[in-house]
């Protein structure tokens, strides 16, 4: 149980559940289903929220029979009431952690293509060394991810990066490196073949990750070299749209080696002069929580 139940406003107290019944009213838009998340029933969530009203001076919701919505004084305050919360969980982590006990939560940015670590196996080995840290998984591009543990909204990241790039703003380690294959239908004309050049490609329609992303560059910067435009119709975040797509015979994509695995419907041949890429692990040394600093001596 936290020690710090309530925050001082001049002569008044704002209590932390109050915070909490703000939040979930602000994500939700709705009072009913606020109470539900809290725990609560909605006459207590109404009365507590009004309350904090009436100590602030301010309206913090526009309220109507089928409406919910926050006021420009809620907008103001939201923020605050969050960071609030987040600084009362924290200082229980830290407390907890000075006598070993690791909980709290744990957010895990990913690009979905992560070759270097089993993510399953290590959280396996995680949860059996911290069953009281809720893991949260988030899957994105590279460049997403760094900015988000450099803003503090993630705890550790996942990387892969083209090779020669190594990740900005944050701490990171290198953790492995590979490189990409094309991932063909079996009935591809190249399908047969046990390596293909880069070149061997100039015709082909390419499904690949979106132009700008980290996953994209790392196939445009290999063509680029070679001095080689491309045809890519076809953009999505989701491998499995891209797997689908090759398999479909509608274009040829590019993957690391060790993240495809061949099918009845597909083969990846490697490409002597075609890509790579470099993951690495990421996290921000400053105030790293307690969750996150056992994760990172697990990896």
């Amino acid at each position: 149980m936290l020690v710090i139940s309530s925050i001082a406003k001049e002569d008044r107290w704002m209590e932390l559940q109050q915070l909490r019944y703000v939040v979930a009213v602000a994500e939700l838009s709705s009072f009913t289903k606020a109470a539900a998340r809290c725990f609560v029933v909605q006459s207590a969530l109404s009365h507590q929220v009004k309350a904090l009203e009436k100590e602030l001076g301010v309206t913090l919701f526009a309220r109507t029979s089928r409406r919910v919505e926050l006021t420009a004084a809620g907008r103001a305050f939201l923020p605050g009431a969050r960071a609030s919360l987040d600084a009362a969980e924290r200082a229980g982590d830290e407390a907890a952690a000075a006598v070993g006990e690791v909980r709290g939560r744990l957010t895990v940015g990913m690009i979905p293509t992560v070759t270097a670590v089993s993510v399953p196996a290590v959280l396996k080995e995680f949860r059996d060394a911290h069953p009281h840290v809720r893991v949260a998984l988030q899957v994105g591009g590279s460049d997403t991810i760094a900015a988000e543990i450099a803003a503090g909204e993630t705890d550790v990241g996942l990387l892969g990066l083209p090779a020669g790039r190594e990740p900005r703003g944050v701490d990171w380690r290198q953790i492995g490196s590979d490189r990409l294959v094309a991932v063909l239908a079996r009935q591809h004309r190249l399908a047969d073949h046990e390596s293909i050049g880069i070149d061997d490609l100039a015709q082909e329609a390419f499904a690949d990750f979106p132009v700008g992303s980290p996953g994209r560059a790392q196939s445009d910067l290999a063509f680029s070299a070679a001095g080689i435009s491309r045809d890519v119709p076809f953009e999505a975040m989701s491998t499995e749209i891209l797997l689908d797509l090759a398999r479909e015979n509608l274009a040829v994509t590019l993957l690391p080696s060790r993240y495809v695995r061949a099918d009845d419907g597909l083969v990846a041949v490697p490409v002597v002069d075609g890509p790579s890429r470099v993951e690495y692990l990421a996290w921000s040394e400053f105030n790293l929580s307690p969750a996150a600093r056992a994760f990172l001596r697990l990896l």
